[in-house]
């Protein structure tokens, strides 16, 4: 058996609730409870897709993790399923953090921010605003929706506003949202087409899922106005960026300016795509920074 406990738990957030996974490691002093990591996926992801191997390193290190999913997404409650909306994601991350501070296992003072992609951006954005976050992680994120729209090229990013404008019109009428898949092969009309998203996407994918990979189409409209890196700056705890040089969905050379404003920022560059990270050797190397910045600024004992 692991020396910690994974149990399922469920906060509010808005108008109904998110699932969570709770992380706890074993034997932790009650007078000396255990720093918590909250962590929640990218663009349409679940914590099934990866989230608890990061999660397992980081408990077996004696981090409690708080594991959670959006609002309409996997396990999480909230109508019309795959609705993806920004403002309402970092709702949910402000509940989480809120619902993790008060946690019996954990150390309410001593709560770090994870994210990673899409949810690389939550978190700079939401420890910007919240400066009892003692530390954040956020590995290839999205940083700059300018800079991701003009990497999909302009007949995809065609293609993919005349869906989006479908399905406002369809949430105008109180319709079922338009959707749209959040991957796919080059040139076809999804949020994700460049040629390593198919392979990166489903390499994170446990076996057997049948989760459905696609989200309501008007979250096309809303990413090239968001740059949640111009946050970077109001960031005031220490802050790991993980950077993929070769990074198709969400470009390095934004994220690299953003990061070297960040008062206590700190970037790894590898030489990787944006997918190679959550796997094998990749994996291995991210995981093991991460944890060298964790116990150097938010040592467990």
């Amino acid at each position: 058996m692991p020396p910690w406990s994974r149990t399922d738990l469920t906060f509010p957030s808005g108008e109904t609730t998110c699932a969570a996974w709770l992380y706890s490691p074993d034997g932790v002093p009650a007078d000396r409870p255990s720093p918590v990591i909250v962590m929640a996926h990218g663009l349409g992801g679940v914590r099934e897709e990866r989230l608890d191997a990061f999660a397992e390193r980081f408990v077996s290190a004696g981090y409690a993790c708080l594991v959670f999913d959006y609002r309409t997404f996997g396990a999480s409650a909230g109508e019309p399923r795959q609705l993806l909306d920004i403002r309402r994601q970092r709702e949910d991350w402000r509940a989480a953090v809120a619902f993790a501070r008060t946690l019996d296992v954990v150390d309410p003072a001593r709560v770090v921010l994870w994210g990673t992609s899409f949810s690389g951006g939550h978190v700079i954005v939401t420890a910007a605003q919240d400066k009892g976050v003692v530390a954040a992680i956020s590995q290839c994120p999205f940083t700059d929706g300018l800079a991701s729209g003009l990497a999909t090229g302009p007949v995809t990013s065609a293609k993919v506003t005349a869906r989006a404008l479908r399905d406002v019109v369809a949430a105008r009428f109180g319709r079922e949202p338009v959707r749209i898949p959040t991957y796919g092969p080059p040139g076809s009309t999804a949020l994700m087409t460049a040629p390593d998203c198919v392979a990166g996407v489903e390499a994170l994918m446990p076996e057997g899922a049948t989760g459905p990979k696609e989200v309501a189409a008007r979250i096309a409209l809303q990413i090239p106005r968001s740059f949640p890196g111009r946050q970077a700056k109001n960031v005031d705890c220490p802050l790991h960026v993980v950077v993929c040089e070769r990074d198709t969905v969400a470009p390095a050379g934004p994220t690299q300016r953003y990061a070297a404003r960040a008062p206590y920022g700190e970037v790894v560059l590898y030489d990787a795509g944006h997918f190679d990270i959550y796997v094998g050797d990749w994996f291995e190397r991210n995981v093991a920074a991460q944890l060298d910045f964790l116990a150097r600024h938010v040592p467990v004992a």
